[in-house]
């Protein structure tokens, strides 16, 4: 999951981990993911990833929609 986190901080994700061990991920504006630290299955990290650019890209729409009025 080293690549998780390191995209997660790169695009201003702040990363820590739960009491059971998982990854909380949070960015302002995006809410918080939840990933296990230990990928059970080898799609997991790829999930993880897809969730992180799928809540940046809905929060840039909300935004966008935001400041032009539209809805």
């Amino acid at each position: 999951m080293q690549r998780v986190i390191e995209f997660a901080v790169a695009h201003g994700w702040q990363v820590s981990r739960t009491s059971g061990g998982h990854l909380r991920l949070y960015k302002p504006g995006c809410g918080v993911i939840f990933a296990p630290f230990t990928a059970s299955d080898r799609r997991a990290q790829r999930n993880a990833l897809a969730r992180l650019r799928r809540a940046q890209r809905q929060a840039k729409a909300t935004k966008a929609r935001q400041i032009t009025g539209r809805d």
